[in-house]
Protein backbone atom coordinates (compact mmCIF):
# COMPACT_ATOMS: atom_id res chain seq x y z
CA UNK A 1 0.00 0.00 0.00
CA UNK A 2 1.36 3.64 -0.99
CA UNK A 3 0.96 6.12 1.90
CA UNK A 4 -2.04 8.62 1.62
CA UNK A 5 -0.01 12.04 2.38
CA UNK A 6 3.16 11.69 0.38
CA UNK A 7 2.36 8.03 -1.83
CA UNK A 8 5.44 6.49 -0.52
CA UNK A 9 5.11 2.69 -0.34
CA UNK A 10 4.12 2.01 3.65
CA UNK A 11 5.32 -1.19 5.70
CA UNK A 12 3.09 -3.38 7.95
CA UNK A 13 3.81 -3.48 11.30
CA UNK A 14 2.05 -5.62 14.42
CA UNK A 15 1.05 -3.60 17.59
CA UNK A 16 -0.93 -5.00 20.20
CA UNK A 17 -1.93 -8.22 17.62
CA UNK A 18 -3.04 -5.50 15.17
CA UNK A 19 -1.47 -4.61 11.65
CA UNK A 20 -1.39 -0.96 11.00
CA UNK A 21 0.17 0.32 7.78
CA UNK A 22 2.87 3.11 8.85
CA UNK A 23 4.80 5.13 6.68
CA UNK A 24 8.24 5.30 7.12
CA UNK A 25 8.70 8.51 5.35
CA UNK A 26 5.98 10.97 6.63
CA UNK A 27 5.36 8.62 9.73
CA UNK A 28 1.67 8.65 9.15
CA UNK A 29 -0.26 5.68 9.70
CA UNK A 30 -3.32 3.88 8.39
CA UNK A 31 -5.76 1.87 9.97
CA UNK A 32 -8.43 -0.75 8.30
CA UNK A 33 -11.95 -0.26 9.64
CA UNK A 34 -12.23 -2.11 13.43
CA UNK A 35 -8.37 -1.63 13.94
CA UNK A 36 -8.41 1.25 16.48
CA UNK A 37 -11.22 -0.49 18.35
CA UNK A 38 -9.27 -3.93 17.78
CA UNK A 39 -6.35 -1.74 19.37
CA UNK A 40 -7.80 -0.51 22.35
CA UNK A 41 -9.19 -1.90 25.52
CA UNK A 42 -11.98 0.26 25.49
CA UNK A 43 -13.32 -0.21 22.08
CA UNK A 44 -16.67 1.21 23.21
CA UNK A 45 -14.81 4.68 23.92
CA UNK A 46 -12.96 4.59 20.56
CA UNK A 47 -16.41 4.14 18.57
CA UNK A 48 -18.34 6.76 20.21
CA UNK A 49 -15.03 9.30 19.52
CA UNK A 50 -15.21 8.14 16.11
CA UNK A 51 -19.26 8.33 16.29
CA UNK A 52 -18.42 11.99 17.28
CA UNK A 53 -15.87 12.38 15.14
CA UNK A 54 -17.93 11.75 11.95
CA UNK A 55 -20.98 13.89 13.22
CA UNK A 56 -18.85 16.87 13.29
CA UNK A 57 -17.40 16.48 9.89
CA UNK A 58 -18.77 19.21 7.00
CA UNK A 59 -19.41 16.39 4.76
CA UNK A 60 -17.05 18.22 2.25
CA UNK A 61 -13.88 15.93 0.87
CA UNK A 62 -10.55 16.57 2.19
CA UNK A 63 -7.10 16.50 0.11
CA UNK A 64 -6.39 13.04 0.90
CA UNK A 65 -7.90 9.75 -0.98
CA UNK A 66 -8.70 6.37 0.17
CA UNK A 67 -5.98 3.65 -0.11
CA UNK A 68 -9.04 1.09 -0.90
CA UNK A 69 -11.54 2.70 -2.98
CA UNK A 70 -9.34 5.95 -4.01
CA UNK A 71 -12.52 7.94 -2.69
CA UNK A 72 -11.33 11.76 -1.16
CA UNK A 73 -11.19 10.89 1.99
CA UNK A 74 -13.75 13.30 4.88
CA UNK A 75 -11.82 15.10 7.73
CA UNK A 76 -13.12 16.13 11.36
CA UNK A 77 -11.65 16.89 14.19
CA UNK A 78 -12.37 15.20 17.00
CA UNK A 79 -14.65 16.36 20.18
CA UNK A 80 -11.16 15.90 22.48
CA UNK A 81 -9.56 18.56 24.02
CA UNK A 82 -6.79 18.99 21.79
CA UNK A 83 -8.75 18.23 18.69
CA UNK A 84 -6.77 15.73 16.14
CA UNK A 85 -8.03 15.90 12.31
CA UNK A 86 -9.03 12.70 11.53
CA UNK A 87 -9.11 11.65 7.50
CA UNK A 88 -11.60 8.58 7.14
CA UNK A 89 -12.94 6.84 4.49
CA UNK A 90 -16.77 7.35 4.25
CA UNK A 91 -17.52 3.88 2.94
CA UNK A 92 -16.19 2.66 6.10
CA UNK A 93 -12.87 1.41 4.39
CA UNK A 94 -10.27 2.81 7.47
CA UNK A 95 -9.02 5.66 9.03
CA UNK A 96 -5.96 8.16 8.15
CA UNK A 97 -3.78 9.53 11.11
CA UNK A 98 -0.69 12.07 10.04
CA UNK A 99 2.57 11.63 12.63
CA UNK A 100 1.34 12.18 16.53
CA UNK A 101 -2.31 11.92 15.63
CA UNK A 102 -2.79 8.58 16.98
CA UNK A 103 -0.95 9.35 20.09
CA UNK A 104 -2.64 11.91 20.53
CA UNK A 105 -6.56 9.95 20.21
CA UNK A 106 -5.42 7.16 21.95
CA UNK A 107 -4.30 9.61 24.80
CA UNK A 108 -7.45 10.68 24.89
CA UNK A 109 -9.00 7.24 24.83
CA UNK A 110 -7.27 6.02 27.69
CA UNK A 111 -7.60 8.84 29.74
CA UNK A 112 -4.05 10.45 29.88
CA UNK A 113 -0.22 9.17 29.40
CA UNK A 114 0.05 6.18 31.49
CA UNK A 115 -2.31 3.97 29.08
CA UNK A 116 -0.62 0.43 27.86
CA UNK A 117 -1.57 1.38 23.88
CA UNK A 118 0.32 4.96 24.21
CA UNK A 119 3.17 3.46 25.72
CA UNK A 120 3.47 0.31 22.80
CA UNK A 121 3.36 3.59 20.45
CA UNK A 122 5.96 5.74 21.99
CA UNK A 123 8.09 2.67 22.16
CA UNK A 124 7.38 1.36 18.84
CA UNK A 125 7.95 4.80 16.99
CA UNK A 126 10.50 6.12 19.56
CA UNK A 127 8.93 8.98 20.70
CA UNK A 128 9.45 10.85 23.90
CA UNK A 129 6.54 12.26 25.76
CA UNK A 130 5.26 14.61 23.68
CA UNK A 131 3.81 12.64 20.62
CA UNK A 132 3.92 15.60 18.16
CA UNK A 133 8.27 15.25 18.38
Amino acid sequence: MNCVACKNPMVVLELNQVEIDYCLSCHGIWLDAGELEALLDNSGEAARLLQATAALAKGEPGRRRCPICRKRMLAANTPAPTPVEIDYCSRNHGLWFDRGELEEVVKFIEGGDTGKILHLLRDMFNRKQSSKG
